[in-house]
C-alpha cells in the first residue's frame, strides 16, 4: 500500500520520499521480525540480509539529504558510500546460505554457475564497465565509484546463479528471495544504461527497489524460510535440458559479443576481454565434461557389479558364476590344471528364517559369506548359487585338498550354523551342467548322510 502510494505521489515529494524510506526500513525490520517468528537454524545469514538493506535505506535518507537540503552536486556523494556497502553484504549473506545448502561437493552445481557467471561478467564488463573505465572525462575517483555498482550487480547476479544451481528446498520464500534480488538487478542495470545516454529522472525504476524491498521482506516473513538454508539431502545430479540450454546460451555470449562489437564499432573491439572470457569458458565446459563422462563411467561400473554380483551377500551371483566356470575350465584345457566345483547348502535354513525371522536370515547369509570368502585363496570363487545356495570354485587342488578348504569354511559358519556341501573334481571332459550336476548329487547324499558334512562326488566311470 505505501509503494502505491508513493508511485502515485508526484516526483521530487518529500513526503513521497519520506514513504519510499519507511518502506526500506520497514523492509529490514520485517526480515529481523521474520527470523525472531520462525526461527531458522541459521539465523545469521538472514540477519545480514536484514543489514544490507538497512544500508540502503540509510543511503536512501542521505541521498534525500543531499537532494533536498544539501544541495549536492558532484559524484560520488556520501549517499554512494551505504549503497555499496550493501553490495557485499547481500553477498555474504547469499554465500553462507549458498553453503549451508550444500551436504558435500557440488562441483557439478560450481562448474555451472562459474559458466554462466562468466559470460554475464564479460557482458557487464562488455556494456557496463568497459564505458566507464575507458571515459577520459572521470576522474579516478568518479571512475572507481562508477564501476563499484556494476561490479556489485555482477557479485548479486553471480549469487542468483549459484542459488539457482545449488540442491535445495525450492520453497516460496526461496522464489521471493530470488525475485527480490532480480528486481533489484533489473532497476539497477536499468538505472546504469539509461544514465549512460541520458539523466534519469522520471522514477519509473523506483518501482523495482519498492518490489526489492517487498520480496525481501515477504521472503523472510514466511514461514518456509526455515527450510531455506537447510542442508540439502544427497541425490544423484540430474542434468535437464533447460540447464543444457541455460549452458549452451552461457557458452554462447563470448562470440555473441565479438559480433554485436564487430557490426556496431569494429575499431572498439575488446579482443582481450573476449579472448580471456572464451579461454574460461572452454576451459570450464572441458572439466564440465571431465566431470560427466567419469560419472557415467562410474554408473556403468556400477551396474556392472550389480549385473555379476548378489545384492545382499555382495558376492558374485549365479550369472558370474556360470560365466567364470566356462572361463577357468577352457583354461584348464590348456593349462591341465584341476578345476573342483562344490555346491554348499546351508542346513536348516528354513527353520531358522521361521525362528529369528527373515532379516536375522538375511544377516546369516551376508556373514557366512563373507567368514567363507576368507578362507578361500585370490583365484578361487565364492557365488551365491540360489537362496540358501552357494558354489565354490577351486582352482588347482586335488579333490582331498578341496574337501579340506569345505570343511575349514563349515567350521566358520557364524551363529552357530552349518552346511552340507558336494564337491567335485572335473575330469576334463564333462560340460559345466555335468560337472556341476555331479556336485549337486554329492551334496545330496550329504543331507542324506545327516548334514553337518562334505561329500566328494564319486570319479567318472572311464569311457569304454
Amino acid at each position: 500500500m505505501i509503494g502505491v502510494v508513493y508511485l502515485a505521489a508526484p516526483d521530487n515529494s518529500p513526503w513521497a520520499w519520506g514513504l519510499y524510506n519507511a518502506f526500506g526500513f520497514a523492509s529490514a525490520g520485517a526480515v529481523v521480525l521474520g527470523v525472531r517468528r520462525n526461527r531458522p537454524r541459521r539465523a545469521g545469514v538472514w540477519y545480514w540480509f536484514a543489514a544490507a538493506l538497512a544500508l540502503w535505506a540509510v543511503g536512501d535518507v542521505v541521498y534525500e539529504l543531499q537532494y533536498f537540503s544539501w544541495d549536492w552536486e558532484s559524484f560520488p556523494a556520501p549517499a554512494d558510500v551505504p549503497y555499496l556497502a550493501a553490495y557485499p553484504m547481500f553477498a555474504v549473506g547469499a554465500y553462507q546460505m549458498i553453503k549451508g545448502r550444500i551436504s558435500g561437493r557440488d562441483r557439478a552445481g560450481l562448474l555451472d554457475a562459474a559458466i554462466v557467471s562468466t559470460s554475464l561478467s564479460l557482458l557487464s564488463w562488455s556494456f557496463l564497465m568497459r564505458p566507464i573505465a575507458i571515459d577520459e572525462s572521470l576522474g579516478l575517483l568518479q571512475r572507481l565509484a562508477s564501476l563499484a555498482y556494476p561490479a556489485g550487480d555482477l557479485l548479486l547476479l553471480i549469487m542468483v546463479v549459484r542459488l539457482l544451481t545449488t540442491p535445495g528446498a525450492r520453497t516460496a520464500s526461496y522464489r521471493l528471495l530470488i525475485a527480490g534480488i532480480c528486481a533489484t538487478l533489473v532497476s539497477d542495470i536499468g538505472y546504469a544504461v539509461i544514465n549512460m545516454f541520458t539523466l534519469y529522472t522520471d522514477g519509473l525504476l523506483d518501482a523495482g527497489w519498492l518490489a526489492m524491498y517487498l520480496l525481501w521482506g515477504a521472503a523472510a516473513l514466511h514461514p518456509s524460510m526455515r527450510a531455506l538454508s537447510e542442508v540439502a539431502p544427497d541425490r544423484a545430479e540430474r542434468f535437464t535440458n533447460r540447464r543444457l540450454a541455460l549452458l549452451a546460451v552461457a557458452s554462447l555470449l563470448a562470440p555473441i559479443v565479438l559480433v554485436v562489437q564487430g557490426l556496431t564499432d569494429p575499431a572498439s573491439i575488446d579482443w582481450a576481454a573476449i579472448a580471456l572470457s572464451s579461454v574460461i569458458l572452454f576451459l570450464l565446459v572441458l572439466w564440465r565434461m571431465a566431470g560427466l563422462i567419469s560419472r557415467v563411467q562410474d554408473q556403468a561400473a556400477q551396474l556392472r557389479a550389480l549385473a555379476h554380483n548378489d545384492a545382499l551377500t555382495g558376492v558374485p551371483n549365479r550369472r558370474a558364476w556360470d560365466l567364470e566356470l566356462s572361463r577357468e575350465m577352457a583354461k584348464a584345457v590348456r593349462s591341465g590344471e584341476r578345476v573342483a566345483v562344490a555346491l554348499i547348502d546351508i542346513d536348516h535354513f528354513k527353520r531358522y528364517n521361521d525362528t529369528h525371522g527373515h532379516p536375522a536370515g538375511d544377516r546369516l547369509l551376508k556373514e557366512a559369506a563373507a567368514a567363507w570368502r576368507d578362507q578361500l585363496r585370490a583365484g578361487d570363487l565364492l557365488a551365491r548359487y540360489g537362496g540358501e545356495e552357494f558354489g565354490v570354485l577351486l582352482i588347482g587342488q586335488s579333490i582331498d585338498t578341496a574337501v579340506a578348504v569345505l570343511d575349514r569354511m563349515r567350521e566358520v559358519t557364524p551363529q552357530g550354523q552349518s552346511f552340507s556341501a558336494g564337491v567335485a573334481l572335473w575330469d576334463g571332459h564333462e560340460i559345466p551342467e555335468q560337472l556341476v550336476a555331479r556336485a549337486d548329487e554329492a551334496l545330496y547324499e550329504a543331507k542324506h548322510e545327516g548334514r553337518d558334512r562334505v561329500t566328494a562326488a564319486r570319479a567318472v566311470a572311464p569311457a569304454r
